[in-house]
């Protein structure tokens, strides 16, 4: 059986197609444009150094969602995940929601930064990407119950940090 490999065409086309979505994940970690496009660059590296490893082709969105998670994790601890809230929100005029259309974004990054740094990845996939728990346990590569359970884990801790649910365990 013959290893399909991806060239360098291929590689080119597919990290231009999943780049915003690479972004999205590593902004919601660290929450600065340029510490964002600066993990995604690191991946991309990562990724392009180790291309040959790729056994399946078709995994290549997962890889790489692992591989920008697993980054993101990293500069977090190398920074002591002190993070503040972005700037272009701070600074964003209110959008047709009003004021509370920005408080939703500034709660929701907020909220992110109660999860352990290995649970966010999680809640992103879920809740910014949409993903459905088979899609999660796919690019995560964990079972499909485990990534039911760090979902409704993490929620269960947003929650009960929020007053919505009593600290009973």
């Amino acid at each position: 059986m013959s290893k399909k490999t991806m060239d360098m065409r291929e590689y080119g086309e597919r990290i231009h197609a999943s780049g915003r979505r690479l972004y999205r994940i590593a902004y919601c970690y660290v929450k600065n444009e340029q510490d964002a496009l600066d993990i995604v660059g690191d991946a991309t590296y990562k990724a392009l150094k180790s291309l040959d490893n790729l056994r399946e082709p078709d995994a290549f969105d997962s890889w790489m969602t692992r591989l920008v998670v697993s980054t993101s994790i990293d500069f977090l601890r190398r920074r002591g995940r002190c993070v503040t809230a972005p700037q272009e929100l701070l600074e964003a005029a209110p959008d047709e929601g009003g004021l509370s259309g920005l408080e939703d974004k500034l709660d929701l990054y907020s909220a992110l930064d109660l999860l352990p740094a290995e649970d966010k990845a999680y809640v992103i996939l879920k809740y910014f990407e949409g993903k459905t728990f088979a899609q999660i346990s796919g690019e995560l590569d964990v079972p499909e119950a485990t990534a039911k359970t760090r979902v409704y884990r993490a929620l269960k801790r947003l929650r009960r940090h929020y007053g919505l649910e009593e600290n009973n365990g």
